[in-house]
């Protein structure tokens, strides 16, 4: 494949045959110019140039150049999860801040009503379950972490009949919705705590943690190094020091006191009982504290776990529990439980920033080895991956040198930094480049755990920098061009200001433009959220990595027994023509492939015969499921030209002998 000389990272140029094949959506998507010898193409599009890599591959061959790509605004018609056992293990997720996504009353924050009136828009979009962000009452010191009530509504969102409301509209559309609990600590702002620091002999006295010795648990980290400088802080209401583990306005509660842990059980009731579908638990490693321990991962929280899960399945079944444990996946895997009997769901969180290291690094090592070091997990449990949320992009589980050059690559300006991380968008960390944040999707669409969307990083929002803490991710939705705020509220005074610079203001980034452009950024998201939906390897699979002598080439194989895809993704800036090895010959399935009692994610159980293509009834090509495009195999080898940051999901169940 040739490239033109404008602009080789992202310019490819067709043969003056192929350009009365482009079809209207193509040449939507793109730039057009004629050149001498065909058509140069310098839109940032991976789908068009590889329609013209496919050209080049099968020149000689136009019976085989499938040049019909989908119009990503018409949807087929694809099944939710419904009543499956572990519907939650093919589900994709939608992380929503309800003070950023619509407000309905005109006061400046988004609210229960406003949300409600977009579910269309979220189920138009795929996705299965909704994950909201604390809506407590809360002084909101810590954006709804810092907890003042537990069991109502904060006032900014509305009430609890909205409440009851939004989950009804929710569940007749076929989705789900979880919440996030806070069983760590509470607010300052508390009853509880409020009661405690008054009084030494009140009952609520030991729901915190209190000492005369600030030394105390001095091996424990302090997590926000930013701001805190201690684990204590001195309370000269109550005479004492209290515990914190984040924020000192955030007192940890004394999980060894029964009384707190029956709390923690009542407020799970009152909400599982107005219909949630589970709750993503925050902070879970450190809910209790130990002498002579970093105060993480104890044994005594593994107790405390295994009684919440058993009585959670004893009481309401198909309800779900992900664990929010920033850790190493060896340390995650302890809060599955030894049979899957603590959480149905743990964050993979150094998936995340190697993804990014991946891809700017433009080598699939580092992705290659975080998964080989992903331990087993029980059949019953699923990992969880994303590629941002509400907080910052962790570096705090790659090593130092990897970290100084992600900050080196990804935040240039020291406002972007926060901690050992980084608080920027999808969209902005890939310099708003449409190829490689499709990649970045793509990546975790076909990896191993159910993937998690953060709101707006659907349409490719920007961020705001100069907020203050995490803030400048948590800014609103942008839904209209032309309308205030970008249709998010009819306020003059925000709880945030929307996004207005030149590249994602929301007169250039905004859902409304995006929903009628069939090329946008959404509908790509959201056919590849679709696509997947039909393919369960995708959720449940095994991972079978394919060692491939170009590095900047991350390829693979989910299966299952009756699914099997092959991923292809050209990790680098330069088009890549590129020969993949495929397995070959007799692959038995292991013991017990279908039903496995762990499942392990890089183990394939092909559970067939690949055949060469001499030998499989003329079989000479795949298909790529997102683009009908296909790609030739010669002898075992499938051979493709790859256009930068171009990808594949190629349907290979076809090949195999059952």
């Amino acid at each position: 494949m040739s490239t033109s000389t404008q602009d080789e990272a992202t310019s490819v140029v067709a043969p003056a045959e192929v350009a009365s094949a482009i079809p209207p959506l193509m040449r939507r998507r793109s730039s057009l110019a004629m050149s001498g010898s065909g058509v140069v193409l310098t839109r940032r599009d991976s789908l068009v140039q590889g329609l013209v890599a496919d050209f080049h591959n099968l020149q000689g061959k136009p019976e085989q150049l499938n040049t019909e790509l989908p119009d990503y605004s018409v949807h087929d018609e694809v099944s939710f999860p419904g009543d499956k056992k572990y519907w939650y293990k093919e589900a994709v997720f939608y992380e929503v801040y309800v003070r950023a996504f619509c407000d309905s009353n005109g006061d400046g924050h988004g609210d229960l009503v406003g949300l409600t009136s977009k579910l269309d828009y979220l189920h138009s979009l795929g996705v299965d379950c909704l994950w909201l962000l604390p809506i407590y009452p809360s002084p909101l010191k810590d954006d709804g972490y810092d907890v003042a009530n537990y069991v109502d509504i904060h006032p900014d969102y509305g009430n609890l009949a909205d409440f009851k409301t939004f989950v009804n509209a929710v569940h007749e559309r076929s989705m789900r919705v979880i919440v996030d609990f806070v069983p760590n600590h509470t607010s300052a702002d508390h009853k509880w705590f409020q009661m405690a620091r008054e009084d030494r002999n009140s009952p609520y006295r030991d729901y915190y943690v209190w000492t005369d010795d600030p030394k105390k648990y001095n091996e424990a980290r302090i997590i926000f190094i930013d701001t805190e400088e201690s684990n204590w802080t001195w309370d000269e209401k109550a005479g004492q020091y209290y515990w914190h583990r984040f924020y000192s306005s955030q007192p940890d509660l004394n999980f060894e006191n029964p009384k707190v842990q029956q709390e923690m059980f009542d407020v799970m009731k009152f909400w599982l009982d107005i219909g949630v579908d589970g709750f993503r638990v925050d902070a879970v490693p450190y809910l209790f504290e130990e002498e002579g321990t970093n105060c993480e991962n104890l044994p005594q929280t593994h107790v405390f776990l295994k009684r919440m899960r058993k009585w959670l399945d004893d009481n309401y079944t198909g309800r779900v529990i992900l664990a929010e444990a920033c850790q190493p996946p060896i340390d995650v895997r302890k809060y599955f439980g030894d049979e899957g009997d603590e959480f149905h769901m743990g964050f993979h969180f150094p998936v995340m920033p190697r993804i990014y290291l991946s891809i700017r690094s433009e080598e699939s090592t580092t992705l290659r080895d975080i998964l080989a070091d992903t331990p087993l997990i029980p059949e019953n449990c699923q990992w969880v991956t994303f590629l941002r949320n509400h907080d910052e992009l962790t570096l705090e589980m790659v090593t130092p040198a990897e970290r100084k050059w992600m900050w080196e690559q990804y935040a240039p300006e020291p406002r972007m930094k926060i901690n050992l991380g980084i608080r920027r968008r999808l969209a902005p960390l890939m310099n708003n480049d449409r190829r490689q944040i499709e990649l970045a999707y793509s990546l975790l669409f076909t990896l191993p755990g159910s993937p998690i969307l953060y709101y707006g990083d659907e349409i490719g929002m920007g961020d705001n920098i100069w907020l203050p803490d995490r803030n400048g991710v948590r800014t609103p939705m942008q839904w209209k061009a032309k309308e205030p705020n970008g249709g998010f509220s009819t306020s003059t005074k925000l709880y945030a200001p929307v996004v207005n610079d030149e590249t994602f203001g929301y007169d250039i980034v905004n859902v409304d433009s995006q929903y009628a452009e069939p090329g946008s950024l959404f509908h790509a998201v959201s056919h590849m959220v679709r696509t997947r939906k039909k393919h369960p390897s995708f959720g449940t699979g095994t991972l079978y990595w394919i060692d491939c002598a170009e590095k900047r080439v991350a390829a693979y194989i989910r299966s299952t027994s009756f699914d099997k895809m092959l991923c292809v993704s050209n990790l680098s800036s330069r088009p890549l023509d590129v020969a993949i090895p495929l397995p070959a010959g007799d692959t038995p399935p292991a013991p017990e492939a279908d039903n496995p009692t762990h499942t392990h994610p890089h183990e394939l159980a092909l559970g067939g015969t690949l055949l060469n293509a001499e030998n499989n009834e003329g079989l000479t090509y795949f298909v790529d499921i997102l683009t009908s495009i296909q790609y030739s195999v010669v002898d075992g080898v499938l051979q493709a030209s790859l256009a930068p940051y171009q990808f594949l999901w190629l349907n290979i169940a076809q090949a195999f002998d059952f």
